[in-house]
């Protein structure tokens, strides 16, 4: 791809895919899909192969397991409804979320979870909408009775056994106290699962019938949804958690007879979509346009700029930072980005290349999509190699930084 009309250098488009290249030739990387696209141009690059041992080489249609890049695009089902006033921030959840009526709330964050005082007001579709319901995956907090309670109850994608059947999940979420008060304090993950609970109840639909209604089919996004179909298994690969001490590339979840092989009994928000490069191109190309793609009006241009925008409080976001800084381990260097809209990350400082107002999230199995509003820019790096080491955060370190470098103006 040339200069000129494309907005990327044609050197900084051959550094990009030399960089890539060597984390794939390293053999930490098995393969990778990357899609970089600025005004219009776009740029794919598939390195490797589906498999640490070779195989079938990766292709632009491979689909990957978006794990938590799956924030961003799900949290559009919410902002649809708002835009036809079938939701409103400000509304409480009860009626749609009876089982989150009457909270209790810990006395303090490691107390045992029956040392209670009741909530000072009850959660709004605002509290859930802005991950302030109450209740998350505090990293802060790990080891104590509710991080253990949360685990315990299968209320999360990363446990050993699936999340069960959405009305059996919110039993399971009503048996325990909150985290926090309603609307006090960010907290990652929990939320946007309930996310979905909350769009399936108010429509009468699954999440997925909805999304795929109003969000995929519109925007063409045809590999995206919650499992792989038999007919298209042969393009998810394998997803990878190496050995944090040897190495080794342990497969976490296979692709045939794997998870995302059946439909699963919860359709998570947080963390379960698959997808590909092209699918998600089409949604932040969408988000980057205020809300249309081809000249269709998927979201409104306000919806757009509420998800988008810093939502959190100066005293929320010093939490966040705190989390993102004290906890590096976690994600190796993810996460810093100050602040959070509706179901992504929104930077607030400028830390590396990517200058403030970008947007998009990360996935805990080697995903990343991004798009930044200043450059008109999108950029999506998939790999199936799980965050157990570094070697995925260091390749998408390296792919935005080489991104913002082709930039050329």
């Amino acid at each position: 791809m040339g200069t000129g009309n494309s907005g990327f250098s044609g050197a900084g488009l051959r550094r990009l895919r030399e960089v890539l290249a060597r984390h794939v030739e390293s053999g930490k990387i098995p393969g990778l899909v990357a899609l970089v696209s600025r005004d219009g141009q776009t740029h794919v690059e598939t390195l490797g192969t589906m498999r640490h041992d070779g195989g079938a080489p990766m292709r632009r249609d491979t689909i990957f397991r978006m794990a938590s890049t799956s924030k961003p695009v799900s949290m559009a089902a919410a902002m649809v409804l708002l835009d036809e006033c079938r939701l409103r921030l400000d509304d409480l959840v009860e009626p749609w979320l009876p089982e989150l009526a009457g909270r209790q709330v810990l006395k303090r964050i490691d107390g045992p979870l029956d040392d209670t005082v009741p909530a000072r007001r009850p959660i709004t579709v605002r509290d859930v909408l802005t991950s302030t319901f109450g209740l998350g995956m505090d990293m802060t907090s790990v080891g104590t009775p509710i991080f253990n309670a949360i685990f315990e109850q299968g209320l999360t994608p990363s446990g050993p056994q699936p999340q069960p059947e959405p009305d059996e999940w919110m039993r399971r979420l009503g048996t325990l106290p909150l985290m926090h008060q309603p609307g006090e304090r960010w907290q990652y993950q929990i939320s946007n699962d309930l996310v979905g609970v909350l769009v399936s109840r108010v429509t009468g639909q699954s999440f997925e019938e909805f999304l795929r209604e109003r969000l995929f089919e519109p925007l063409g996004m045809k590999d995206t949804a919650f499992h792989v179909p038999a007919d298209k298994i042969d393009r998810l690969p394998d997803l990878y958690a190496p050995d944090p001490a040897t190495g080794e590339f342990l497969v976490w979840d296979e692709a045939k007879g794997g998870r995302w092989s059946e439909p699963p009994a919860f359709q998570g928000g947080g963390g379960g979509l698959v997808s590909t490069a092209d699918d998600y191109h089409a949604y932040f190309r969408m988000l980057l346009n205020g809300g249309t793609h081809e000249g269709r009006r998927i979201l409104s241009r306000p919806a757009v700029e509420l998800m988008t925008t810093n939502r959190l409080t100066p005293e929320q976001q010093a939490a966040v930072h705190a989390m993102a800084t004290g906890n590096v381990h976690i994600s190796f260097g993810q996460g810093q980005q100050g602040g959070w809209g509706l179901g992504m990350a929104v930077r607030t400082h400028r830390g590396d290349y990517a200058p403030v107002g970008q947007f998009g999230w990360d996935g805990g199995s080697g995903t990343s999509a991004y798009a930044d509003p200043r450059n008109r820019l999108t950029g999506i790096l998939l790999t199936q190699v799980g965050y157990s080491v570094p070697s995925p955060a260091r390749l998408m370190n390296d792919f935005w930084t080489t991104l913002y470098q082709a930039i050329d103006d």
